[in-house]
């Protein structure tokens, strides 16, 4: 198959690339080519914006995964909206693509959140759930997903991925919230009840190849592992994993203090699971977050 990829120098793109390399003949969009030589290899096709595309008629599939990080900074209103142009500025740039195409690909696989929920408390949560909580993060997932259905027709599928905290040796959530455990302040955040809906990236990868190569998956997919975890409990389990005690807890008034809005989707969660993929039947690697920490942790 002959692909397009957005946001292929990220955590997911880049094990998503270097799974798919070797079968399949690979265009990559990119706003800055050296750093996607470097990380890629110098024997792929890159593009620098979607201008240069009349059409998306030579590539069999789109897998749509840029956008700017949305913990990495403080939310500003400055950053808020760098965060939702990242996203739906490419999402709509391939939507009028596709609707230029005689032929479009099969499929466009594009990128969510399971922010598109807001905060849900602990109750568990799927795919068919109506109730979202109106909040920044469900604005942002809610008009990113319309843009991409605007690339459905009967010749198109669209599936959207709504990710949950997706864990990775090499980077990522995990790499941040690993670092205070080592030096022995790690514990949980706030009451610690939170739930945190998570995924390995085995598991990540594995399942938008799930969804490529059936074509019977389209809509909304919760890419998240069945077992998600109260906050408490994942900072246990990742204490026990590094082998570091869990004794200090960082209080909500202090990541209010530090992150300001950004603290609620830490102080909130959801407990998210994939019940569509499972329907289909998908199965996970790491289904557990203690393998899947013990897996990321290993080195």
């Amino acid at each position: 198959m002959k692909l397009l990829i957005t946001g292929a120098t990220g955590l997911i793109g880049t094990a998503l690339y270097k799974k798919l390399r070797n079968q399949h003949q690979l265009t990559v969009l990119t706003r800055n080519a050296n750093k996607a030589y470097q990380k890629l290899g110098h024997d792929i096709e890159v593009i620098t914006q979607l201008s240069e595309l009349n059409d998306l008629n030579p590539f069999d599939a789109v897998i749509n995964l840029a956008g700017e990080p949305i913990a990495d900074k403080r939310w500003s209103n400055d950053q808020k909206r760098r965060i939702e142009q990242s996203r739906w500025q490419i999402t709509e740039q391939l939507a009028h693509l596709f609707e230029a195409s005689d032929q479009p690909p099969g499929v466009l696989i594009s990128g969510s959140a399971i922010g598109y929920y807001g905060r849900q408390g602990r109750e568990p949560v799927t795919e068919d759930s109506h109730k979202v909580h109106d909040e920044f993060t469900h604005r942002l997932c809610a008009h990113w997903e319309a843009l991409a259905i605007q690339a459905e027709s009967d010749k198109t599928r669209v599936c959207l991925l709504r990710t949950g905290i997706v864990l990775a040796q090499d980077g990522g959530a995990l790499q941040r919230m690993a670092l205070p455990f080592k030096f022995g302040l790690g514990g949980p955040i706030g009451d610690g009840k939170q739930m945190m809906s998570w995924i390995h990236l085995d598991d990540m990868v594995d399942l938008i190849l799930y969804l490529l190569n059936n074509e019977e998956c389209k809509g909304p997919y919760n890419a998240t592992a069945p077992n998600p975890v109260s906050n408490e409990e994942f900072s246990r389990t990742l204490a026990r994993v590094l082998n570091r005690p869990c004794l200090l807890r960082v209080p909500a008034v202090v990541m209010r203090a530090l992150l300001g809005e950004m603290a609620d989707m830490i102080l909130t969660g959801q407990a998210v699971l994939p019940e569509r993929i499972q329907q289909h039947g998908f199965e996970f690697r790491h289904s557990t977050v203690r393998d899947a920490l013990q897996q990321c942790c290993k080195a």
